[in-house]
Order: C-alpha cells, then structure tokens, then sequence
C-alpha cells in the first residue's frame, strides 16, 4: 500500500508540475487525470489451487496507473512469517496445522524463491517477478491488456512480460485486470 500510495503522489506532484514547464513538452504522467483515479481490488487464484492471488490497482479511466500483486499460501512456521495475527487467535484457533501459517510470498519473497529455486530450478527472486508484471501492466489499458491476453497462452505470456519468469504470469495479468475491472 504504501508504494501505491508513493506512486499515487508522485504522479500528483509530476502532474501539478507539468503546467510550469515548457509547454512544448509531453510526458506521460500528464496524460493521466489524477483527480479521478478509482481503486480495483479482486482475490484470485491467479496461481494454481494451493494458494490465493490479491491484486490491487489504480486507474484513471480504463488505464492502469499503479499495480501490486501479492500471493498467500500456508508455510512452516519456522521457515516463514505469517500474516498478522498468526500467533493470536486467528492463527492459534483457525489453523488446522499448528506448524503452519497464512503467509504472504511477498513477505517471504527470499524464502519462497530459494524453495523455488531448488525444486522447480526458478532463475529469478519471485518479488522481482511480480514488480515486473506490476511495471508491465502500468499505463495500458483494460482492453489493450485484454487483447494481448487473449493473443497468448500461458507459455508465450512468461515472453511478454520482461522481466517475468513466473509460468503463471498470465494469471497475474487477468487477476490485475479482473481488478481494474471493479475499480470504484
């Protein structure tokens, strides 16, 4: 939340600038109103049935001005930190597994890429995967998302996205855009 809400004033700010300056000059920042900007959250299974996907995203119109993607599945407690209240009631009384907890991967983004590292040969830290899918969905639009989603299957998706090594980065990329899709 605080990285949105970093790009939501950086955006502000470059935008309030943009009228000082040469009037010759464009940028992209001043072609998205940032007055208008509306919230889309959806919780997802962007990635198989063993966890849940949250994405979250600003836009301003139909375009994408700000993206954060994050997945929670159960992990040993004493390989990972939990989500807040693992060890109160929540946790204590709701998890079946004691040695278990609700945990986010971006949280344990060095722990779970070092997992996947050994056993499905990952070549790239996950938190920078998803920062990639984050950066790719930035400033396109719902329908330009849509088209190039519906263009590729799962594999040929790992190749748009630069940066992206996640097999199911076209999960994230429809969780992203079934998010900006309820943006209120």
């Amino acid at each position: 939340m605080k990285k949105f809400l970093g790009i939501v004033l950086t955006l502000g700010i470059v935008a309030s600038l943009v009228g000082c300056g040469n009037k010759t000059e464009t940028t992209t920042a001043a072609k998205v109103d940032t007055s208008n900007i509306k919230m889309g959250r959806v919780e997802y299974a962007a990635h198989g049935t063993k966890c849940f996907t949250v994405a979250v995203v600003a836009v301003s119109g139909d375009t994408i001005v700000g993206a954060s993607i994050d997945d929670y599945q159960f992990m040993g407690k004493d390989v990972a930190k939990g989500v807040p209240n693992s060890d109160k009631d929540f946790g204590l009384q709701g998890y079946k597994d004691p040695n278990m907890v609700l945990a986010s991967k971006k949280a344990n983004a060095k722990y779970y890429s070092d997992l996947m590292k050994e056993e499905a040969k990952a070549t790239k830290p996950l938190d920078e995967s998803y920062a990639a899918i984050e950066k790719y969905v930035t400033g396109k639009t719902v329908a330009d998302l849509e088209k190039t989603l519906n263009d590729n299957d799962a594999k040929k998706m790992v190749d748009a996205v630069s940066g992206a090594t996640l097999q199911d980065t076209k999960g994230y990329v429809t969780a992203l855009v079934e998010a900006a899709k309820t943006a209120k």
